[in-house]
């Protein structure tokens, strides 16, 4: 039995383009947790890294959508809308430092994620 060892690559260009696909939301309305989820299943055997910046991008836009819902009926509290509009910022904002921070090989981190991939 023959087994093929498939050699991982260095793809830093694809990295930086997974953590930008979650701005989708901001143009399309969606697209920002399928496409960096596509990217990742199919990259993450392929691409090295990919498999640790996955996780924390699909922990990310999950943990954001879960905050977006809880915001929703705090609205009526007054407070709602402000949590959506820092959810919208955080969301807009960590995606482009991180896709900069893995331009430059440094390393990572969405605060505010709740880790459903470990």
């Amino acid at each position: 039995m023959t087994k093929i060892y498939h050699m991982k690559r260095e793809d830093r260009s694809l990295l930086v383009v997974t953590h930008l696909c979650q701005l989708l939301d901001f143009v399309s309305g969606f697209g920002g947790l399928i496409v960096p989820l596509v990217l990742w299943l199919t990259q993450k055997d392929k691409v090295w890294d990919m498999e640790e910046h996955g996780k924390k991008i699909v922990n990310f836009q999950l943990s954001m959508m879960l905050y977006a819902l809880i915001s929703i009926p705090l609205i009526f509290l007054g407070i709602g809308i402000l949590a959506l509009i820092a959810i919208g910022l955080i969301g807009l904002a960590f995606p482009i430092i991180n896709a900069i921070k893995t331009s430059n090989g440094e390393p990572v981190d969405y605060p505010f994620s709740i880790k459903f991939f470990k």
